[in-house]
């Protein structure tokens, strides 16, 4: 079996930054962004952690196109750097990998950090980040007394450092209901997940020393919402076994309603006496293809 080929030679090459040629122009408003400067800040701290990925060299001028890499370059000529670590592409085609990378979850991020903190302080790495210490503490601390069952679900999704501290405060069986909300109404926000919490019997949570109380509603209220919410899961769930089929059956209509649309006498006859059904029809088409984009 042979071996794909490789996109960059393995051994970076030190090149001066001055035979670096950019190959486009970086957005507006760049330098002043909080991500440029916890770029500045990380190579500050510890250095170019990802070469620059850049072309051969021109055989007129010498000069290399940067493929990959234009904040990191910004950031290493405002720190006065002369040169860097590149990887030269083994082809001339302008392919930049890493946008072709799909970024790492929040969970993936907790898992790394757990590894960086074993070898460098929270300290160290904030200032390499260039964010508050406690940041860098929530996302080390992100899955303590999570079960793994929620932590399952919730390892491709992006999230606030926030909801961990949410989901703790219940039992193993509300966290996953509370996931499974999240997940279904595609809300993966920290607000969302406290008025799940509000929302839960005191049964299942794992503290309760006082009764819960939340300016402006009364225990009447609260009872009725953990009521509705109970009601809401229901429904969710019962929405899910049949999804799938649904949309099926729908596509399969919308295919059979475009080709009914396009036989020239049956849109006629439509638009000619019953204008309202060809509209709903249309409507219908319309619609699915939406949704399918």
């Amino acid at each position: 079996m042979t071996r794909p080929p490789l996109g960059f030679i393995p051994d970076p090459l030190m090149l001066p930054l001055d035979r670096i040629l950019p190959s486009r122009k970086m957005p507006d408003g760049i330098l002043a962004s909080r991500k440029f400067k916890q770029i500045v800040a990380s190579i500050e701290a510890v250095g170019l952690i990802e070469p620059l990925s850049i072309c051969k060299a021109d055989k007129t001028t010498g000069l290399h196109v940067l493929l990959d890499g234009h904040v990191r370059l910004a950031g290493m000529r405002q720190l006065g750097y002369v040169d860097a670590p590149c990887l030269v592409a083994s082809d001339d085609e302008s392919y930049t990998y890493n946008n072709r990378l799909n970024r790492i979850s929040t969970i993936q991020e907790h898992y790394m950090l757990r590894q960086a903190v074993a070898h460098v302080t929270p300290a160290r790495l904030a200032e390499a980040l260039n964010v508050d210490v406690s940041q860098i503490e929530k996302k080390v601390g992100l899955l303590e007394g999570i079960c793994p069952e929620a932590v399952e679900m919730l390892k491709d999704q992006h999230f606030s450092a926030n909801m961990g501290a949410v989901l703790r405060k219940m039992k193993p069986t509300r966290q996953i209901e509370c996931v499974e909300l999240l997940l279904t109404a595609n809300n993966m926000t920290v607000a969302y997940a406290e008025a799940l919490l509000l929302a839960t019997p005191s049964s299942l949570l794992v503290s309760e020393a006082k009764p819960r109380k939340m300016r402006g509603v009364t225990a009447e209220q609260m009872a009725k919402m953990e009521r509705e919410m109970g009601n809401i899961q229901g429904q969710l769930k019962l929405v899910e076994k049949s999804y799938g089929q649904d949309v099926l059956i729908l596509v399969l209509a919308r295919g059979y309603l475009g080709k009914l649309i396009d036989n020239k006498p049956v849109f006629r006859f439509l638009s000619q006496r019953q204008p309202d059904v060809l509209a709903e029809f249309e409507k219908v088409i319309q619609t699915v293809a939406l949704d399918g984009k």
